[in-house]
């Protein structure tokens, strides 16, 4: 049996055996003693090894088995208390005892200190002793604070007195260390609380806050916490955090207006409170009344709809027989999917959760109003500045929890002194008692003025954007609470009499209203709701109304207010000053009281934009979410809570005019649900009838809506955008504006004036409402000639002492120059005002620039540099301001005697100067289109995409033309054709060619930009065109060597080699020989009618023999012998169809011996087109396709868009 329990045993029986040795030898209680405790021999040996074992092996191992074993031993309640309460205060100066009871103390804080474990640091070991451990402290707190024959926690008082006693410059570590533990002693007690998921034996109300806290008061912890805190700084120095601790145990979660409230109060408050509850529970009776079993309703009932899918939805139940209502909301219940949710893991420890409400006793409260009282008029201020101190240096003492346990006892510290100034406000009306209200308003807000300076601001900033950036919403949670704590104590110091207070909040609000950071960080907080918690969601809406309802109040301060305030300044400024013995006269003070009134009414407008603006951000949609998500709440808030979402959802409907914004089913939806139930709003509740008058008005607008934007039908299913929010509301996008500033156009005058008359007009148009602009460019030019005339002073001084040096050492040959160039002297405006004048009103900069001026940067920079250049002496500037004062002196408005025209009619934008045009944007070439004709010009524009396309185009044209040229030169010496019969071709041409054209799609409708280059295009076609131009040229020299090329010379036939004979030419020529013969015929016979004997001649000389390889062509003589060159070869049949860009070998001419190598050398030198000009062939004068072939010359074509004609084909 043994061996079965030690194996079952969480414990290590070695370790087991050592604890319970020690224990035993501690002492005990015996029958000869009365049953006092008797502590052993070697008592104050055994509490020290105790805390070895604790220290050695718990601590170091990361176990709890010490600890179990001293719990299972009931060391605490049986012996440590013990020894204690038989420490009578007579023998509080006897050594041995203080000794034995410190080494209790030091026991009992290691044994009583919290658990706290998260569930990475939790071991086996952990979670077996853990839960035991837990109801073990728990009864180790009970025993402590109800100790049957002695107070444990005065008794625990006594042993560090002597310590506090001490200077603190005389303390060694041993005392500060004794005080330390008292406090961690005080902690852990006010910490311990009973588990929530295990079953506590005893009575809870033993161990409640309310029992901790008549412990304090009755054993004096409260009064002892009271000294050291009010002597923070000066006696006490690191135990500050320790003392928060303590405060934030025993003050979370008590209601700060319950504890201000005297008997009579708390008796109403808590009988109202009552009859809520029973309210609300007799209201879930009658709602189940209505739906109870009774006799006859139990037999099932089923209800079936068939859908247009096929699919069939059932309501079952006879409760939704009754009315439509009931039954759409069980329908409701059975299709609604809950979306299955994340487990998420709480590794919040419990001990600094704050939004949980604690009830506390009569006696309790009592007792804590008291202490907080004290607190606030003695204690805040030392310790609570103290404590932001070494959170703002990173004091090792400071732990990261300690941050959070700070703003929550700031804000809540905060509130307990709103409370009492409000109570003793209404006490003090109730008992019309005047002495109480005269001692009491002087205290005014200096007891809390520590956490009202600057440094808290900022430290309270900085805590809640980093604890916002690391998504710690605990933490942000409570420096929520601190800084709405903050903002409703300066709204009542603005409402103080005391002037002081006046001045502070006044002060702290123009720094928070100007804040822009923290306008962004609140609507962060209230836009990052997701699931943080009710807390959370109280604490960021709460933040978000006070807020914009304090802005709000400090944006319509009126100007009596404000100019009061300047006066109240004012006067202080005056009282100093006539403690110096200082005077003010009468007329300084009455323009000071008007400058006051102006500045008050500007700073109010500005005020009033700013708000509209910043307020504007609140009521996006997911700021609405989030209030949404407030209100589903709505049972269980109370009249606040439920006023504060009423006047968010007002300020979005009503005062933004962003109604649309809720205009979405569920938010729809659920206001219904609040009025027309079921589970509603109380009828009879005080926010019922605002609820009810805002709903209706917002479904109004919901109605009226939908029938002027019929779109909003579709859009209540979805959240708003903002550009739909707009549309939906105004009924069009809007529209957006670019913010850049631009400079205005420049201005000149008309005519041909002087300089002076110039310099007239501008002053005359700037005289009427901008005469102060003139003032300044006078004070301007006045000091900058001073300047200069300095300047040129000292100059010539340098330049003369440079000359009698220069004649005293006649030796030097060479000498420095001394003259130098003026510095620029930079024109410097007066005032805001003229800065935005020097840039935006063009009148001003034309005076300006006739002055002299000059502008350094870009012409649209708003803050460019205006100088007076060097070149100006001050004589010349002198007589600038002579001229501008003369004109502003006696301005003459009106110019001219016959029609005289005022000085702004003389004024005109100064025409800005056009880009030159580039060179090859020259529309004088012809491009060979025709433009006397309108409709020609119509389908091919000048200018248009095909011009300039490929820059070869002009050589072709030249070409074109010579050759046109001196084919009229030898037609009209042979007595060519009249003038009609050329008139007659000329039109033919033209409609031939108009006819053709269109037939073509203009390439300026295809493509994207007239402008657009194409590189690729040109790349492709000039790789294209050589190498058919290598293709041609292998061609002719494989026709060369096989001997297909027949020469003619003077009459006489050169016969082809072997191979070429009359029959292989035929049958290569078979498939077109018939047409082309054809052709040639209709094209000699076209030459032999219109040209004649002369004419006909040399058109066929110029002409190309198109060789059909057949019997009676080859036999045929050329019509011109020195230039006819015939070449056959397969592709004789796409001879015709050959492009400009690719010339046929017909126009060379072989003048040489050696026919083959002359063309060798022409195809060595890199193309056909590089041949000589004298050896090109002259093409047809008639450029008709349908009349005659064109001769195509051996030349570098240009890429041209010219189309072929296929009638013939």
């Amino acid at each position: 049996m043994e061996l079965e329990e030690t194996s079952h045993s969480p414990v290590d029986p070695e370790v087991r055996a050592y604890v319970y040795s020690l224990v035993s030898a501690l002492g005990g209680t015996g029958a000869d003693e009365d049953g006092r405790y008797v502590l052993g021999d070697d008592a104050l040996a055994c509490l020290k090894d105790l805390k070895k074992w604790l220290r050695l092996h718990d601590e170091k191992a990361n176990r709890l088995d010490v600890a179990r074993c001293l719990a299972e031993a009931n060391l605490v309640n049986g012996d440590l208390l013990e020894i204690l309460a038989a420490w009578p205060e007579s023998a509080t100066e006897d050594r041995v005892k203080s000794k034995i009871a410190l080494a209790c103390l030091e026991l009992l804080v290691p044994l009583t200190w919290p658990i706290e474990k998260s569930d990475m640091q939790m071991t086996v070991n952990h979670h077996r002793h853990i839960p035991y451990l837990q109801l073990a402290q728990t009864s180790y707190k009970r025993s402590i604070l109800e100790h049957e024959s002695a107070s444990i926690l005065r008794t625990a008082v006594r042993v560090g007195l002597p310590s506090m006693a001490l200077p603190m410059g005389e303390r060694g570590s041993r005392d500060e260390g004794i005080i330390k533990l008292l406090l961690y002693f005080f902690r852990n007690v006010a910490m311990i609380s009973p588990p929530q998921n295990l079953p506590y034996e005893g009575k809870e109300s033993e161990v409640s806050r309310s029992a901790t806290i008549e412990a304090f008061h009755c054993q004096d912890v409260l009064a002892l916490l009271l000294t050291i805190s009010s002597n923070m700084g000066e006696d006490f120095n690191t135990q500050d955090t320790v003392i928060m601790e303590v405060l934030f145990h025993l003050l979370k979660g008590v209601d700060v207006e319950k504890l201000f409230m005297d008997k009579k109060q708390l008796k109403s408050k808590n009988n109202d409170e009552l009859k809520s509850l029973l309210a609300q529970e007799a209201g879930m009776h009658r709602s189940y009344a209505k739906n109870a079993p009774t006799r006859h309703n139990r037999f099932g009932t089923m209800i079936w709809v068939k859908r247009d899918d096929a699919r069939m939805s059932t309501v079952s139940g006879q409760d939704v027989l009754k009315n439509g209502q009931q039954t759409l909301s069980k329908m409701d219940q059975t299709k609604k999917w809950n979306k299955p949710k994340q487990r998420i893991k709480n590794e919040e420890v419990a001990y600094d959760r704050f939004d949980m409400l604690v009830a506390l006793t009569e006696f309790a409260t009592t007792h804590l109003r008291a202490f907080v009282e004290e607190f606030l008029d003695s204690s805040f201020n030392p310790l609570f500045n103290h404590i932001r101190r070494a959170i703002e240096r990173e004091a090792e003492r400071v732990l990261e929890a300690h941050k959070q346990q700070f703003f929550y006892l700031v804000s809540w510290f905060l509130e307990a002194e709103r409370v009492r100034r409000r109570t003793k406000k209404e006490a003090d009306k109730r008992n019309k008692d005047k002495k109480i209200d005269e001692t009491f308003e002087p205290d005014s807000f200096g007891l809390i003025a520590t956490v009202l300076n600057q440094e808290s601001f900022i430290l309270l900033n900085r805590f809640m954007q980093d604890r916002l950036d690391l998504k710690a919403w605990r933490e942000v949670q409570a420096g929520m609470r601190c800084f709405t704590q903050i903002l409703l104590i300066v709204q009542d110091m603005s409402e103080s009499p005391l002037e002081e207070d006046q001045e502070i909040a006044e002060n702290i609000e123009n720094r928070i209203f100007y804040e822009e950071s923290t306008h962004d960080r609140i609507i962060a907080m209230l836009r990052g709701y997701k699931d943080q918690g009710f807390g959370y969601l109280n604490s960021c809406t709460e933040l978000s109304h006070v807020f914009l309802r304090i802005l709000e109040r400090y944006s319509k301060e009126n100007v009596d207010l404000q100019v009061r305030s300047r006066r109240r300044t004012r006067k202080s400024k005056k009282a100093a000053a006539k403690q110096r013995n200082e005077t003010n006269e009468d007329d300084e003070d009455q323009a000071s009281e008007m400058e006051d009134v102006a500045e008050a009414e500007r700073v109010s407008r500005e005020r009033k934009f700013d708000f509209n603006r910043f307020s504007a951000k609140f009521m996006t949609q997911a700021c609405v979410d989030t209030f949404v998500s407030f209100t589903k709440y709505y049972l269980d808030l109370d009249t606040e809570q439920l006023k504060r979402a009423h006047r968010f959802f007002y300020r979005v409907a009503f005062k933004q005019d962003l109604s649309v914004v809720l205009f979405r089913l569920d938010i729809i939806a659920l206001f219904n649900k609040m009025i027309k139930g079921p589970e509603g709003l109380d009828s009879a509740g005080p926010m019922f009838r605002e609820w009810d008058e805002l709903i209706r008005q917002l479904i109004r607008r919901l109605i009226k809506k939908l029938e002027q934007r019929p779109e909003l039908a579709v859009e209540l299913l979805f959240s708003k955008i903002n550009s739909t929010t707009f549309y939906l509301e105004y009924g069009y996008e809007k529209q957006t504006t670019s913010s850049k500033p631009r400079a205005p156009a420049t201005l000149e005058v008309r005519g041909s004036m002087t300089t002076e008359e110039q310099i007239g007009i501008a002053v005359a148009v700037l005289y009427d409402d901008k005469l102060e602009q003139v003032d300044w460019a006078l004070k301007t030019l006045a000091s900058a000639a001073n300047e200069r005339q300095s300047w040129e002073a000292e100059a010539s001084a340098r330049q003369a002492e440079a000359q009698a040096q220069e004649d005293a050492n006649t030796e030097t040959s060479e000498q420095p120059d001394t003259t130098s160039k003026a510095p620029s002297i930079v024109v410097t405006p007066d005032n805001d005002a003229t800065r935005i004048a020097m840039f935006k009103d063009s009148k001003l900069r034309l005076l300006m620039t006739l002055a002299g001026f000059e502008r350094l940067g870009v012409e649209d920079e708003p803050n460019a540099t205006w100088i007076i250049p060097s070149s100006l002496t001050s004589t010349e500037l002198r007589h600038k301001r002579d001229i501008i004062e003369q004109h502003r002196t006696t301005p003459v408005f009106e110019y001219g005697d016959e029609d005289p025209m005022t000085a702004e009619e003389m004024l005109r934008r100064k025409p800005t100067e056009k880009a030159p045009r580039a060179e090859y944007d020259d529309d004088s070439e012809g491009d060979g289109i025709v433009t006397d004709n309108m409709e020609e010009e119509f389908l091919f524009p000048i200018g248009g995409p095909m011009k300039n396309l490929n820059p070869h185009k002009s050589a072709l044209d030249a070409l074109k033309k010579k050759r046109r040229k001196r084919h009229t030169v030898l037609s009209d010496d042979e007595g060519g054709l009249d003038d009609e019969a050329r008139e007659a071709q000329r039109k033919a041409r033209e409609l031939a060619d108009l006819e053709k054209r269109r037939k073509i799609k203009s390439h300026e409708f295809v493509r994207d930009s007239d402008d657009e280059s194409d590189e690729e295009r040109d790349r492709e076609f000039f790789a294209w065109e050589d190498a058919r131009r290598k293709g041609q040229e292998q061609k002719v020299m494989e026709a060369l060597r096989a001997g297909r090329v027949t020469k003619t010379v003077e009459g006489e036939k050169v016969k082809p080699p072997v191979g070429s004979g009359k029959g292989s030419s035929k049958r290569k020529s078979e498939g077109a020989g018939e047409g082309k013969r054809n052709k040639r015929r209709r094209m000699d016979s076209f030459l032999d009618q219109s040209d004649g004997s002369g004419d006909g001649k040399l058109n066929k000389d110029s002409a190309m023999d198109i060789d059909s390889d057949t019997a009676s062509d080859s036999s045929s003589p050329p019509r011109h012998p020195k230039r006819a060159l015939s070449v056959s070869s397969d592709d004789e049949s796409a001879d015709d169809d050959t492009p400009l860009s690719s010339p046929p070998l017909g126009g060379l001419s072989l003048s040489k011996e050696n026919d083959e190598a002359h063309l060798e050398q022409i195809f060595s030198q890199g193309s056909l087109g590089k041949a000589p000009a004298e050896e090109l062939e002259e093409g047809d004068a008639e450029e008709q396709e349908d009349d005659a072939p064109v001769v195509s010359t051996a030349r570098r074509r240009g890429r041209v868009t010219v189309f072929d004609d296929s009638d013939d084909e």
